[in-house]
């Protein structure tokens, strides 16, 4: 990266702005910086272009069709052959660690935790013969990529767990506590990452598992046309300057009545759905339910589903709750038609709601 010039304070603030908000804006981050600061496109492209001269940005097409890009000034890749020898703290002091000597202790716990735990994985899980490790660094943001070859993550908790579909997969992992070997694996991992990261991806054949922090969308499950025909990828991004802590994060699922154990969960509902399906019957409700006595306490998310149906909803704030009476189970991002229905199903005065969001 070219050796950054002595900076104003006002440049220093516009640079910042650029810095920030580029990506969302890549076509027109200059008319953007211009009104907020209230000067000149001439002045701003002179700005814009000093951040490229930096190796900041990355500046392409021409007149109208100019865009910027935050650009990588570390974008690098490490290769490994998979057993047993194979050592994830190794990969992250010899591969990973020097190119982040300059990060801020609170982040770099959380990229040490999520590089660590997902090629943990891969080594006890994957069948991979094959492990590749991604580092990529901007102005911004600092992305770790762990890529395998093996069997593929959403297919491999379906055999291992009996499931019906591979997309049944996304809902349990979202659960946490899953693993297939209890003497080697908490299952706490990805549930654990996924909530660290600002952005952070599983995709593995058709299906993508993601949680963005910054956007409020947890978990969420979509149908990718571009897939990896065999293995799984996991992506995961965290602004630098971010002030999130890992203790916060594990702080938050855990329980001091409880010797700090991870006694809580957040289960998202959309993962549940199939595309266009609405949750109506108690088969469905079931599926929900499934392994939540592990906990003390679940938060049902219910962002982006607009009503539920009687029989869902009384299988699990009536049935469930008679028959585990020592679980709580609280609501979260309910519509006035979602808490209608559980109010018909349960005393009002017997189920706690939470409308806001927590996230």
């Amino acid at each position: 990266m070219v050796q950054k010039r002595r900076k104003t304070r006002k440049t220093k603030e516009i640079h910042d702005f650029i810095l920030r908000n580029v990506s969302d804006h890549p076509k027109d981050i200059g008319q953007i910086t211009a009104r907020q600061f209230g000067i000149t496109r001439q002045s701003v492209s002179g700005h814009l272009n000093s951040l490229a001269e930096e190796d900041l940005l990355l500046a392409s097409g021409m007149t109208r069709a100019r865009r910027f890009d935050l650009k990588d000034y570390i974008d690098t890749s490490f290769e490994f052959d998979v057993s047993r020898d194979l050592k994830e703290d190794v990969i992250w002091r010899d591969n990973i660690r020097p190119h982040l000597k300059d990060i801020k202790e609170n982040v770099l716990d959380i990229l040490h935790i999520g590089l660590t735990e997902m090629v943990n994985n891969v080594i006890d899980h994957s069948e991979s013969n094959k492990l590749t490790v991604f580092i990529f660094r901007n102005a911004m943001n600092t992305t770790l990529v762990v890529r395998d070859y093996g069997i593929g993550i959403f297919k491999k908790i379906q055999e291992d767990f009996n499931l019906d579909d591979p997309r049944h997969s996304l809902l349990e992992l979202s659960k946490g506590k899953l693993t297939s070997d209890d003497s080697k694996h908490t299952g706490e991992g990805i549930f654990f990452s996924s909530r660290m990261f600002d952005t952070f991806i599983i995709w593995s054949e058709r299906l993508m598992y993601s949680c963005s922090i910054q956007n409020n969308e947890w978990l969420t499950e979509t149908e990718n046309k571009d897939h990896f025909k065999k293995g799984t990828l996991i992506i995961m991004e965290i602004t630098e300057d971010s002030d999130r802590t890992s203790t916060e994060i594990y702080d938050k699922y855990t329980s001091e009545y409880d010797d700090y154990g991870f006694t809580k969960t957040h289960i998202p509902l959309e993962l549940l759905r199939y595309e266009g399906e609405k949750l109506i019957s108690r088969s469905q409700a079931k599926r929900l339910l499934a392994r939540v006595d592990k906990f003390n306490e679940v938060l049902l998310d219910f962002r982006g589903v607009k009503d539920i149906g009687q029989s869902f909803a009384d299988e699990i704030f009536r049935v469930y709750k008679q028959d585990h009476p020592g679980i709580i189970i609280l609501t979260l991002n309910t519509t006035p038609e979602i808490n209608k229905m559980i109010n018909r199903v349960a005393p009002p005065n017997g189920q706690k709601s939470q409308t806001e969001s927590k996230a």
